[in-house]
C-alpha cells in the first residue's frame, strides 16, 4: 500500500474523542434517561450515592479493559479477550451468545425509556397496550433506518453527545441553586445502605458503554494509546453528569413524585425549576439521546456480530458487515430485542442486563488475571475487582429473588439459553473459535 493509501485509511478510523463519544452517547442514554426513575424508586434520596458507587465498580472494571484492550486489539473486545486467556471451549461460545444478548436486552431497555418519554409527551394514556404498541414502533423504526445504513448517523454521534449534555447541562446549572438540601442528604442507615446496594446492582449497567471502546479498536486510530484514554475519559465525564443531574433531580422533586412519574421522571423533575417548557425539553432531549443510544447499539451490535460471527463464535447468518445487504442478523435481534421489551418490565429488563453485563466482566476479569504476564497489570487490583463485582452481583440475585422473581428467573433462563445455544451451534457445525493471531496466520497462509 502506498503512502497516500496509508494516510486516507487512517483518516477513516475514529480518534480519540470519537470513540469517547460513541461510549458517553450510550451510558447516558441507557440511564439517565431511560432508568432514573427506577433509580430513584429503589434507592429514594441515595440515589446520587448510588451513580458514585456505580461508577467505581465500572473504575475497577475498566482498569482490565483499558489494559487488555491495548494490548489485545479486536472489535471482537471482550469476548476476544476472554478467548485467548481460556481458548475455545464451550463456555467461551456460550459467553459469545450471552454478549450478543446483552446488545438485545440493550435494545429493550432503550425502546421502553423512549416509549416512557414519548406518550405523555404526545398526551396519550400510558396503557398498557398503548406503551406496549409504541415500543414495538420504536424498535422497527430503528430496525428500518439500520436497513437504510446508519453510517450517517454514526459520524454524527459526537455532535448528538453535544446536544445531549448541552441539555443536561442546562438543567443542572439552572436547577441547583432550588435544591432541597435535605433531600439531598445521604441516609447512612442499614436500611438505606442496603437499598444504596440494591441501586448500585440494578444501576451498574449505567456504565457498560465504556466496553464499546473496546469493539471499535480495529477502527481506531493509535488504539494502544486511544482504547485506555477513551474508556477512562468515557466514565469521568459520565460519572460527573449522572452525579450532577441526580443531585438536582432528587434535590428539587420529592420521591414519591419522581416514582409516580418513573417513566420520565427526569422531565418531571425539571418542572419545579423551568416549567412546563422544561419538561419538554427534558423530554425532547430524553426522545433524543434514547433514540441515539438505540441506532448506537443495534449498530455497534451489527459490528460484534459481524466480529464474532468471523472469527467462528456466532452462525455465519450474523457475518454481515453492512446489515442491509443481508439483513437476517438484524431481524433476529429485533425479534429477540421485542420479546424481551413485551414480556418484562422496566425494572426486569434493567436487571437482567446488568447480570448479563457482570457476568462477562467476571469473565473479563478472570481472563486478566490469567493472561498477567503476557498483559501487564496489578495482581491486587485485579483480585479486588472481581470480589467487589461477584459481591455486587449476589446483591443484584438478593435483591430480585424479594422483590421481582420473573425477572431472577429470566436471568437464568438467559444462561441458560445461551448455553443451549452454543452446545446445538457446535453439535450442527463443529466450527470452533479463532483469535486474532490464529486468524492472521490463516490469512497469511492462504495468501502463500
Amino acid at each position: 500500500m502506498k503512502k497516500g493509501q496509508v494516510m486516507k485509511a487512517d483518516n477513516r478510523k475514529i480518534g480519540l474523542l470519537q470513540a469517547t463519544s460513541i461510549a458517553v452517547g450510550t451510558m447516558i442514554g441507557a440511564s439517565i434517561f431511560s432508568i432514573f426513575g427506577l433509580g430513584a424508586t429503589i434507592a429514594g434520596h441515595n440515589l446520587p450515592l448510588v451513580f458514585v458507587a456505580s461508577g467505581i465498580v465500572a473504575l475497577l472494571v475498566a482498569y482490565s479493559y483499558a489494559i487488555m484492550g491495548a494490548k489485545i486489539i479486536s472489535n471482537a473486545g471482550p469476548m476476544e479477550f476472554i478467548l485467548q486467556a481460556f481458548g475455545d471451549s464451550l463456555m467461551t461460545g456460550a459467553l459469545s451468545f450471552l454478549f450478543w444478548l446483552s446488545y438485545v436486552v440493550s435494545i429493550s431497555l432503550f425502546a421502553k425509556g423512549f416509549a416512557g418519554y414519548l406518550l405523555p409527551l404526545l398526551g396519550i394514556e400510558n396503557t398498557p397496550l398503548a406503551k406496549g404498541g409504541m415500543e414495538t414502533l420504536v424498535v422497527l423504526a430503528f430496525m428500518a433506518l439500520n436497513l437504510a445504513g446508519s453510517e450517517r448517523v454514526g459520524k454524527a454521534e459526537f455532535f448528538i453527545v453535544l446536544i445531549k449534555l448541552t441539555i443536561l447541562g442546562v438543567f443542572v446549572v439552572l436547577g441547583l441553586s432550588s435544591v432541597n438540601p435535605d433531600w439531598v442528604k445521604p441516609q447512612l442507615d442499614s436500611a438505606h445502605l442496603q437499598q444504596t446496594l440494591n441501586g448500585t446492582a440494578v444501576f451498574f449497567l449505567a456504565y457498560m458503554g465504556f466496553g464499546l471502546v473496546t469493539n471499535a479498536s480495529e477502527h481506531m486510530k493509535d488504539p494502544q494509546r486511544n482504547v485506555p484514554k477513551a474508556i477512562y475519559l468515557s466514565i469521568f465525564i459520565v460519572s460527573v453528569v449522572y452525579v450532577f443531574v441526580s443531585v438536582v433531580a432528587v434535590g428539587n422533586l420529592s420521591i414519591p413524585d419522581m416514582v409516580k412519574a418513573e417513566d420520565f421522571a427526569l422531565a418531571e423533575a425539571a418542572k419545579p425549576f423551568l416549567g412546563h417548557w422544561g419538561y419538554i425539553l427534558v423530554s425532547v432531549g430524553a426522545l433524543f439521546s434514547i433514540a441515539s443510544a438505540l441506532n448506537a447499539t443495534l449498530y455497534g451490535g451489527a459490528n460484534i456480530a459481524y466480529a464474532l460471527a468471523r472469527d467462528g463464535e456466532l452462525p455465519r447468518v450474523f457475518k454481515r458487515k453492512s446489515w442491509f445487504r443481508a439483513p437476517e442478523g438484524l431481524y433476529i435481534t429485533v425479534a429477540l430485542s421485542l420479546l424481551f421489551t413485551l414480556l418484562l418490565n422496566l425494572n426486569g429488563i434493567a436487571s437482567v442486563t446488568s447480570a448479563v453485563v457482570m457476568l462477562i466482566y467476571l469473565f473479563v476479569l478472570a481472563a486478566h488475571y490469567r493472561m498477567l504476564k503476557k498483559v501487564g497489570g496489578r495482581k491486587p487490583i485485579i483480585v479486588l475487582s472481581f470480589v467487589v463485582v461477584v459481591a455486587v452481583f449476589i446483591a443484584l440475585l438478593h435483591y430480585l429473588w424479594r422483590t421481582n422473581m420473573a425477572s431472577f428467573w429470566a436471568i437464568w433462563i438467559t444462561f441458560g439459553g445461551s448455553l443451549i445455544l452454543e452446545m446445538i451451534y457446535r453439535f450442527t457445525t463443529g466450527r470452533e473459535l479463532q483469535t486474532v493471531l490464529q486468524r492472521n496466520r490463516k490469512a497469511l497462509h492462504e495468501k502463500t
